[in-house]
């Protein structure tokens, strides 16, 4: 049981109707590698709740504890994004409830096995067998990380 104590998950309370609103100006593409000429104009403006929000009543935030999910580029202080309408499948993070505790890992299936398996050397692997009281309350959508 000690193997998923790494993590810590608290819910972030929003406002919905004000995260609704929140639309900015949207530039366009960047490009990655070799520099291209700058486009001088907006090309539309992007509403953050559309885009990042595909089903409002059945998804909430949440922020990262712990260094387990390093590997899959989920820090300390992360704000995930959790949808507990998408079915998980086998290589999505999850957000999941293992023996009562909260915990981010990636969901594995091979066969009739079930692991978590976190993204971080440090840490095992969880094996959900029969026995386990286990429940996914929601597959990770976004990750949001602060850069500075």
């Amino acid at each position: 049981m000690g193997a998923f104590k790494e993590i810590d998950i608290q819910i972030v309370e929003t406002d919905s109707f004000a995260l609704q609103n929140l639309a900015f100006p949207h530039f366009g593409d960047v490009e990655c590698g070799f520099p291209s000429p700058a486009a001088d104009y907006i090309e539309s403006n992007l509403n953050l709740h559309e885009f990042l929000i595909k089903k409002p009543a059945a998804t909430f935030f949440m922020r990262a504890k712990g260094d387990s999910m390093l590997g899959a580029g989920v820090y300390p202080e992360d704000l995930l994004i959790v949808d507990r309408s998408i079915t998980a499948r086998s290589s999505h993070l999850v957000v999941a409830s293992v023996h009562g505790q909260l915990t981010l890992k990636r969901l594995l299936k091979f066969g009739d096995q079930v692991f978590l398996v976190p993204e971080n050397s440090k840490y095992k692997k969880i094996e959900i067998t029969e026995e386990s009281e286990f429940q996914v309350f929601g597959v990770v959508t976004f990750n949001i990380h602060k850069l500075i």
